[in-house]
């Protein structure tokens, strides 16, 4: 039995421990969703759906409660931990008021019989592996969708969040979801093979690291069961022209330093035309240098630490491999000199394919800027790694934007903005970032039995 350790970042102090959960507790957790199963999914889907509802109205009264405990969690800056607890608020209310027409039979063309129709059904339990960076968001954008269909969650998050996600399983049983629909556990990836492994058990969503999502995916597919990964990435941002510099880089530094760059879909390879380069690099470098870091919870931050002294650690020693193997350190570089994970806002410039920056997801306050002679060198830039989640092209040229975007092997591209989420439109990625979606109508899909019934006269 492993024990969750929440920390303070900004401190580097441990603030609470939660046991984890026992080997021999495993299957029985297997068997009480199964069982919780069998009811959760002949509720009717209305009934389904007020309790989205009624979830979304708890996040919203309790949102300071909820901002306060990720501020303290992870180091989200005040501001966007608020920002979060909304956002996964929408998600539950935009399945309430949608996902019941998304399980709604479809009637097709009969093709010779008296009817054919396709029925949305739940398939059973899942089991959802999430990751720290967006406590709130990662969860409900797994569950709504699938507490809706008529599935059972049993949710493991990272081992920092055990307050959070503690607080997240309160939240969905006083709004009405049973306790055996939803099981939170704080369990080891060990646990997890083990429940993947469980006869009870009809998939697993997964958003974390390549390496995390191969077990999962390994484990699940020796047992046939269904998976959906949202991994890494090391998105593009391609700068075609700018009416405005200023703007430009205000937007490009804003959406990188994020929190604190720990997003899979933050912009992390700025791509510029040569005549651009030097009035962008220059300007997002004093956007850079001039960003407020400390404390989270104060609201004049603009950027806090990272999730932990390790995370902060594996930044500083990507940002020094890349400096000793010939990249140009613009700005930043180091570790705050001051308790807690802070790291400095840094841009890295002359990034050669031979570096080991340029193929790997650098996950913090980092930005890698590229210099190109054409759209077209911008295109084969953006397309050379083994990332594919998202990308954006911004231009004052509508048509051209559109035409480079297409060109993206991505499963996200932005014309004019990056990165935006929103209930409704579908999230995921291709290649090494993983495969299936989340959110929208895709969201629903992933986990459902889409049955065939066919009737014929004898």
């Amino acid at each position: 039995m492993g024990t969750y350790v929440t920390a303070n970042p900004t401190t580097g102090t441990t603030d609470r421990e939660f046991p984890g959960l026992k080997d021999d507790e495993v299957a029985g957790v297997a068997e009480r969703s199964l069982a919780a199963y069998q009811e959760w999914r002949a509720t009717e889907a209305s009934e389904r759906a007020a309790i989205l509802s009624r979830t979304a109205d708890e996040y919203e009264r309790r949102a300071d409660e909820l901002a306060a405990v990720i501020t303290t969690e992870m180091g989200k800056p005040a501001k966007e931990a608020a920002g979060e607890v909304q956002l996964a608020a929408d998600i539950y209310r935009w399945y309430a008021e949608h996902g019941p027409d998304l399980l709604e039979t479809e009637a097709l063309d009969p093709q010779g019989a008296d009817a054919s129709i396709v029925q949305a059904a739940p398939i059973g339990p899942l089991v959802g592996v999430m990751p720290w960076n967006y406590p709130y968001y990662q969860v409900a954008r797994f569950v709504a969708p699938n507490l809706l269909a008529g599935n059972t969650v049993i949710l493991k998050h990272a081992s920092i969040c055990a307050a959070s996600s503690a607080l997240m399983a309160e939240i969905l049983h006083d709004a009405g979801v049973p306790a055996d629909a939803y099981i939170n556990v704080y369990a080891s990836s060990d646990q997890i093979a083990d429940l993947l492994a469980h006869n009870a058990i009809r998939g697993v969503s997964l958003t974390g690291s390549e390496k995390a999502g191969a077990a999962v995916a390994k484990v699940a597919a020796e047992n046939l069961k269904k998976s959906v990964l949202e991994l890494g990435g090391s998105d593009p941002f391609i700068l075609l022209d700018s009416a405005d510099m200023e703007r430009t880089t205000k937007i490009a530094a804003g959406a990188r330093l994020s929190n604190a760059g720990q997003a899979c879909n933050s912009p992390k390879r700025f791509i510029v035309l040569d005549e651009l380069y030097d009035d962008f690099v220059d300007g997002v470098v004093k956007q850079f240098e001039s960003t407020v870091v400390g404390d989270p919870s104060d609201d004049s931050t603009q950027m806090g630490p990272l999730s932990s002294l390790s995370a902060r650690d594996t930044v500083a020693e990507q940002v020094e491999t890349a400096v000793k193997q010939g990249a140009t350190l613009r700005t930043g570089g180091k570790p705050l000199e001051r308790d807690g994970a802070f790291f400095e806002p840094t841009v890295l410039t002359d990034i050669t394919p031979d570096m080991d920056a340029y193929s790997e997801e650098i996950f913090g306050p980092v930005a890698m800027v590229y210099k190109v002679s054409s759209p077209e060198d911008a295109v084969a830039l953006a397309n050379d790694v083994e990332f594919g989640l998202s990308g954006s092209v911004w231009s004052g040229n509508i048509g051209k934007a559109e035409e480079v975007a297409d060109q993206l092997e991505v499963g996200m591209a932005y014309v004019n903005e990056h990165g935006t989420t929103l209930p409704g439109l579908p999230f995921g990625g291709v290649k090494r970032s993983g495969y299936g979606r989340e959110l929208g109508r895709w969201g629903m899909g992933e986990f459902v039995n889409t049955k065939l019934r066919r009737t014929a006269s004898q």
